[in-house]
């Protein structure tokens, strides 16, 4: 199938954003999908913040995405916006480096309020990177994820339909793209 970079911009070690992230990955893998996870809040600070471009953990992170048919990019939302974490990140990234990729734009937050920050603060960006398409994405209220103490996520039958249905459009939009991609590879 397609090879798929799952991005997560939470700066939480225990976040419900990155959590859920993984549960979905889960999907995604179970589906046929070469699943790799990124977690943002693990890169080297001082890179992000300087905009080291040639630091090796930002080079393999390009080299991720440069390798990946579809990216998915979940961030919590604060203040109507997307995270620090998932910018400082995404301004390192090459101008175009979505170009050819389908995209999966996934947030979480405390309040529907913020629920247009996919359309109006995240979109935007991956649009400007170049996504060739980026699928329907999903905002999921806080309280609506739960974990477990053994880990395992939870979420309320409303979000997890729409997390389902979201997830497979964007599993089905990937692999339409990779056929052709098959094909003249043959």
């Amino acid at each position: 199938m397609a090879t798929v970079l799952s991005i997560s911009g939470s700066p939480s070690a225990t976040s419900r954003t990155a959590r859920l992230l993984r549960h979905l990955d889960a999907r995604l893998e179970a589906q046929g999908h070469d699943v790799h996870a990124l977690d943002v809040r693990t890169l080297p600070a001082e890179a992000l913040l300087g905009a080291d471009f040639a630091h090796p953990a930002i080079v393999e992170a390009t080299e991720l995405l440069a390798r990946a048919d579809g990216v998915v990019v979940a961030t919590p939302v604060y203040k109507a916006a997307y995270s620090g974490l998932l910018k400082a990140l995404l301004d390192l990234l090459p101008q175009y480096g979505l170009d050819g990729k389908t995209v999966l734009p996934l947030a979480t937050g405390g309040t529907t309020a913020h629920v247009l920050a996919l359309d109006y603060a995240l979109r935007p960006v991956l649009n400007s990177m170049g996504a060739d398409h980026i699928v329907q994405g999903w905002f999921t209220l806080d309280k609506d994820i739960t974990v477990a103490p053994d880990g395992t996520v939870g979420v309320a039958p409303g979000s997890a339909e729409a997390l389902s249905r979201v997830v497979d459009q964007f599993s089905g939009a990937l692999t339409r793209t990779a056929r052709p991609l098959l094909a003249a590879a043959s």
